[in-house]
């Protein structure tokens, strides 16, 4: 499977240290299959931040049985909670290698919002996502898991 990666960064080595905090599913290095998405990703970085430019990144990643891997199949009201858990507490608030699910980004993120605040239920916020399209998202949250992504091309961007 080919996954992409965007920051504003360039790096050889990834670091699970380096991870930004109160992430949807923790503390991880977050990929893609999505293309535009990672680009997109990384020119929010650059323009935030600055520092090295815009970077994609692409990964060939071989999935293996003995990664322990969640799986969101769509927008639910486990994903809420498990997203809900992970931005409050902070860290990693799970046992997973892997997580894929959608994104609370910026066309979900008012809604998941309201919902962490508990202004909205669980079938309030799910009820005004369900016409937003969210990407997706495949976080990984161990070295072991890191070990079956290969690094296949870096570009940077002007």
């Amino acid at each position: 499977m080919i996954l992409y990666h965007g920051s504003n960064i360039k790096f050889d080595v990834i670091l699970l240290s380096a991870s930004k905090n109160r992430r949807d599913f923790g503390l991880g290095f977050y990929t893609t299959t999505l293309f535009e998405q990672a680009r997109n990703w990384a020119e929010i970085l650059n323009f935030r931040y600055k520092q090295d430019g815009i970077w994609t990144y692409e990964f060939d990643f071989t999935e293996d049985s003995v990664i322990k891997t969640k799986v969101f199949n769509g927008l639910s009201i486990e994903w809420l909670e498990f997203v809900k858990e992970n931005r409050i507490k902070g860290g990693i608030q799970h046992d997973y290698d892997i997580v894929c699910g959608p994104v609370a980004n910026d066309k979900t993120m008012e809604t998941v919002g309201l919902y962490i605040d508990g202004i909205y239920t669980g079938e309030e916020a799910l009820n005004r996502l369900k016409y937003m399209k969210p990407n997706n998202q495949i976080s990984f949250h161990t070295d072991k898991s890191l070990a079956y992504l290969k690094l296949l091309k870096r570009t940077k961007w002007n």
